[in-house]
């Protein structure tokens, strides 16, 4: 599964998008320098997710929405086609 589709994915489970999950963290004092599990146990305990799926927003509350080129077009289940995730919506994408 892609970056993008874990967040996707997400959006679908929680009704949420990257971006407000960024805010959300906000409020809670999470940001850049926030250790991984401080957000993963938020996640699971507040909205079910599971590590993973963590992961993916621990990323981009931790880190922004630039992944590394290694990801992109890999032609791996993993690839995403893009070095820039799209945070605001997966019904608002441009992309395909």
């Amino acid at each position: 599964m892609s970056f993008q589709a874990y967040l996707d994915n997400i959006e679908d489970k929680t009704g949420l998008t990257p971006r407000q999950f960024i805010d959300l963290a906000s409020e809670k004092g999470f940001g850049p320098g926030t250790k991984a599990g401080e957000i993963v146990t938020w996640l699971g305990e507040d909205y079910g997710l599971g590590r993973g799926h963590a992961m993916a927003l621990v990323h981009v509350i931790t880190k922004g929405a630039k992944i590394d080129a290694k990801h992109v077009a890999s032609g791996t289940a993993h690839s995403d086609a893009s070095d820039t995730l799209w945070l605001e919506g997966k019904a608002s994408n441009p992309a395909p």
